[in-house]
């Protein structure tokens, strides 16, 4: 289920990227003087996609969780979300009932552009998708066979989605309604509640029920237009929409902040570029969504914590009297617009909230994300990486995503071992028939920053911010558009040089290796760290050392050959060729190298036992991390024979087994 959701979530992030750019084009005509054509432009142009965003999410949700991503998936979408919103309309329900549309229940006014219809339609259209593509019809019916069925079926099921919503949707409609009227008449504590339920409708599309009483004449609060119009009370007119400024303006920016500086190293430059975008459009139009969707479902006890900040701020700026409101939404473009209105209350006092909301989101969002390990934008793990070159038939014309989607193809087993080629912002994901042929050493040398096996079946390997040119080339290849010969192997030669004789047995490693502790402390097969990647062995077997002291030393004599930004492993080839992994502490990767002090570099030859790191083990703990010190050797692939001695507590150098 979890993993259902992280895919929703990067599913989103298609049509969340158009916000950005449509908020500024409103957002700017907004700001320009009322009655200007090129102003009237850029709102139009903006509200094209806003007015939108539930049809984008049904045609962004229906490709991205379709089993292949195909087009066909994409109009299935289309279809489903058409057919509940179109026979839902109070106009097109009124000639159904044969009756007047003024007589049907007010929530139908409400179906259009609704977020919780687009997204069961984008869910609902690629199940639909992933069953029935490959169907074959008999013959008579064989046109209609495999993707021309999806959205034929997707009609037939929506209309019985539409059917329960035509009795369902009204119930929830005037059930939010009863309680946004029970709630107005709370004070201040009532906006808190409010503020609260705002934020935490918005996926399910019902906080336009809740807005509508709380903002219009639909209880008779009206509180956005007796604030235009100056017939309201000053300091009490308002209070529904002051609290949202400090949020949007300053709040949701700095929780932005917080998610770009808790993403791992290597994907801070994709995450800045999306949190900024996100971040710019909050602060300057109050269009929330592209950061709010972005974490929405990958990490969503963050976003419960983000209701409640908005709770507290639209409680508090209604206890204060601080009052300023808005056309559109919350951000710079109103905050002034509203600033000399009448019924504008100390509205500057509202960026002093904005101050402190900021400081209550960053260390908020920081903390919880710390705490509970939410895999917010840029979070996802990280494996170690290789530098070995696996040999693939490459063409002249080939470009470097192609050359690297030969490499991780071979690697994976081919056409016969594939079932499904996907992948999300930095990731492939992969359903293999068994992943257990996965040759790990080779998709390393595909110069990929990591790899995940889930379970037999789903691997995910990280490529970066560049992934969908991999996959496209991926499925070239699976698809037999594009040749995936394998190539023979061949020694490199000079005209003055020729490569030495290949050993007879190329898969063992020809000598002994003497493995020995990193650290002083408690040693432990590696199976019993509390890391299940590196206890599953998914990237090799080994051992760990729990440390009693921070000086670390060289499990093995050889090269540095690689370290990772954040200092937190590196990795050493021994002669015989043996690769070993030395990771010290667990999530420590999240740290951004604070607490370790490297006394190596790359391309380094050291001996076994040779002091290579000292780490600060309280501020590890401090940090809520553990500080196991492990040695993995990546290329078991290679190895006969591993011993680890049964001896518990050990010193820093110590022999403690051995690899043939």
């Amino acid at each position: 289920m979890k993993t259902y959701f992280q895919r929703m979530g990067q599913s989103l992030m298609l049509p969340i990227a158009t916000l950005p750019a449509a908020a500024i084009l409103v957002g700017v005509g907004n700001y320009l003087p009322k009655g200007w054509i090129f102003a009237n432009f850029l709102i139009q142009g903006g509200d094209v996609v806003l007015n939108n965003l539930a049809l984008l999410f049904a045609v962004g949700l229906a490709v991205g969780m379709a089993s292949n991503k195909d087009g066909a998936a994409a109009i299935a979408g289309v279809v489903a979300y058409e057919v509940p919103v179109t026979m839902l309309n109070p106009t097109t329900l009124a000639t159904i009932l044969n009756t007047k549309a003024s007589s049907l229940n007010a929530g139908f006014s409400a179906i259009s552009n609704n977020v919780l219809i687009g997204i069961s339609a984008g869910l609902i259209a690629a199940a639909l998708y992933n069953k029935f593509h490959e169907v074959k019809l008999p013959m008579a019916l064989s046109f209609f066979s495999g993707k021309r069925l999806v959205p034929i079926m997707a009609a037939f099921v929506m209309l019985i989605f539409t059917a329960v919503m035509f009795f369902v949707w009204p119930f929830l409609y005037d059930a939010i309604v009863l309680f946004a009227t029970s709630i107005a008449k709370m004070g201040f504590v009532g906006a808190a509640i409010y503020g609260f339920f705002n934020r935490l409708l918005i996926p399910t599309g019902l906080h336009h029920a809740l807005n509508s009483v709380f903002w219009f004449n639909v209880a008779g609060i009206n509180d956005i237009g007796n604030f235009w119009a100056s017939k309201g009370v000053k300091g009490v007119t308002g209070m529904y929409e002051a609290g949202f400024f400090p949020i949007m303006m300053f709040g949701l920016p700095a929780g932005a902040y917080a998610i770009y500086r808790n993403a791992l190293p290597e994907r801070k430059k994709e995450t800045g570029s999306l949190m900024l975008a996100g971040a710019f459009a909050s602060f300057f139009t109050g269009v929330t969504e592209p950061l709010e969707f972005s974490f929405m479902f990958v990490a969503w006890p963050l976003y419960v914590l983000h209701a409640v900040f908005m709770g507290l701020s639209l409680g508090f700026a209604a206890f204060m009297h601080w009052t300023a409101s808005f056309s559109f939404s919350g951000g710079l473009v109103d905050y002034l617009l509203s600033f000399r209105m009448p019924l504008a209350n100390q509205p500057y006092m509202l960026l002093v909230q904005g101050a402190v909301m900021a400081l209550i989101y960053y260390f908020g969002f920081d903390f919880a994300i710390k705490k509970f390990d939410l895999k917010t934008p840029g979070r996802e793990p990280l494996v170690a990486t290789a530098t070995d070159e696996t040999a693939v038939a490459t063409d002249p014309s080939d470009d470097k995503y192609m050359r690297q989607a030969k490499q991780i193809y071979a690697a994976i087993g081919g056409h016969d071992n594939i079932s499904v080629i996907n992948n999300c912002t930095t990731r492939l994901r992969l359903q293999l028939k068994d992943t257990g042929k996965v040759d790990q050493p080779a998709v390393k040398a595909a110069g990929v920053p990591g790899l995940n096996v889930l379970d037999v079946h789903n691997i995910h390997i990280v490529i970066g911010t560049e992934v969908q040119f991999v996959a496209e080339a991926l499925q070239q290849l699976f698809s037999g558009q594009v040749s995936a010969e394998p190539a023979v192997a061949t020694a490199t030669t000079s005209e003055s040089t020729v490569a030495p004789a290949a050993p007879a047995n190329p898969t063992e490693v020809p000598a002994t290796t003497v493995l020995q502790a990193p650290a002083t402390g408690t040693l432990m097969p590696i199976s019993a760290v509390a890391d299940e990647t590196f206890a599953q062995k998914l990237l090799g077997d080994g051992y760990a050392v729990e440390p009693t002291d921070g000086e670390i030393v060289a499990p093995v004599s050889g090269e540095v050959t690689s370290i990772f930004p954040t200092k937190h492993a590196l990795g050493l080839k021994t002669a015989s060729g043996l690769e070993v992994l030395l990771h010290m502490g667990i999530n420590t990767v999240e740290m951004d190298g604070k607490p370790f002090d490297l006394h190596v570099e790359v391309g380094d030859q050291i001996v076994a036992g040779r002091a290579v790191a000292t780490v600060d083990l309280a501020q590890i703990k401090a940090a809520g991390k553990a500080t196991t010190m492990m040695v993995v050797l990546t290329n078991m692939d290679q190895v006969n024979d591993f011993k680890l001695n049964q001896t518990k507590t050990v010193a820093a150098g110590d022999i403690i087994g051995a690899a043939d």
